[in-house]
């Protein structure tokens, strides 16, 4: 076999090859044990001493050339196909990204954070209770005893004789006069949901949120609780209002009041909204009735205080505008979604 022709028949394949596979079958081809140059070496017998020197630098350039210019071939294609998967995968930075969709607290949820953090700023601590309770704290110990007409404008959900869920917040106020009734003062809002049996239509739910706060102490007055919602409906509507309380009647409090605050769309100029009065009913309050306290174990003599609860769906439909409270229930992600902060 031609030792120079041999050379360029393999220098010529390996640089035809075109893919790993095939240079590995051209280096078994060449140079493996049983390949064609071994073959050529395996020749070196049957030459003269003379001959063999000579032979044998000619086969060991061969044999050094075609493995350099295999593993240069080798290096060369895996690039190559290292280039191809590099540009298959290549990510277009100039496309828009991807955004994904974030959610949205609920606007019952914004409404209870923002009072808690007005309340925790005066000082206030956030208080919380069971909504399956007894009939004890969520009735008689605020002064609504068994028989008593009140508890007929509040349709319950009774478990049994004794257990219902809860209908107003004012139960967990009783629960912390008992527990502070030792520690006087007490400042707290109790924020949670309640439960009544009632119709479901634009303005009611048979569930529904409120926060109720009760402060007691000594020398404490009507200025106080007023004070502290102007301050609360000035911080929750960002702007300055006026307020106003009307007599009511509340078994939990005397003197009882309806709190109506400046139509916050008008001004308190009159429109639709307020149905031209210039004021929006908010919620009720009054001064904690002596009876409650005695029933907690607190001189009423002593210390006085007062209390106020406000529905959050009706503080939320004011401030952002929500003109069905059912809107907040029905969990539609379109009507959710523009609660985003």
């Amino acid at each position: 076999m031609d030792v120079k022709q041999m050379k360029e028949e393999a220098i010529k394949a390996i640089e035809a090859a075109e893919t790993l596979e095939q240079l590995e079958e051209l280096r078994l081809e060449y140079l493996s044990k049983k390949g064609k140059i071994q073959a050529l070496m395996m020749m070196m017998k049957d030459l003269t001493p003379e001959e063999k020197p000579k032979f044998g630098q000619i086969v060991n350039e061969t044999k050094q050339a075609v493995t350099e210019l295999l593993e240069s071939k080798v290096e060369e294609l895996k690039k190559a196909g290292l280039n191809a998967q590099l540009e298959k995968e290549k990510i277009d930075l100039t496309l828009d990204a991807y955004t994904p969709r974030i959610g949205s607290l609920h606007p019952l949820t914004l409404v209870q954070r923002e009072l808690e953090d007005v309340f925790i700023g005066m000082g206030y601590n956030v208080a919380e209770g069971p909504e399956v309770e007894l009939d004890e704290y969520n009735f008689t110990r605020a002064n609504t005893p068994e028989g008593h007409p009140a508890r007929d404008m509040q349709d319950t959900f009774y478990i049994d004789v004794n257990h219902l869920l809860r209908s107003q917040t004012t139960a967990i106020q009783m629960r912390e006069l008992e527990k502070q009734a030792n520690s006087l003062p007490i400042k707290v809002v109790c924020p949670g949901k309640v439960y009544r049996r009632d119709d479901d239509d634009a303005t009611h739910s048979h569930q529904f949120m409120q926060c109720e706060g009760l402060v007691i102490g000594e020398n404490i007055t009507v200025a106080d609780l007023k004070g502290t919602l102007e301050l609360m409906i000035k911080e929750l509507f960002k702007k300055d209002a006026k307020i106003r309380f009307r007599p009511s009647y509340f078994p939990f409090t005397e003197p009882s009041f309806e709190v109506d605050m400046t139509c916050h769309v008008c001004g308190g100029k009159g429109c639709p909204t307020c149905k031209g009065t210039g004021w929006i009913e908010i919620l009720g309050s009054g001064m904690v009735h002596p009876n409650v306290l005695e029933m907690a174990g607190i001189d009423s003599k002593k210390y006085t205080g007062f209390a106020f609860g406000v529905g959050l769906e009706r503080l939320a439909m004011l401030k952002y505008g929500i003109t069905d409270i059912r809107d907040l229930y029905t969990n539609d992600v379109r009507f959710l979604s523009g609660f985003k902060k």
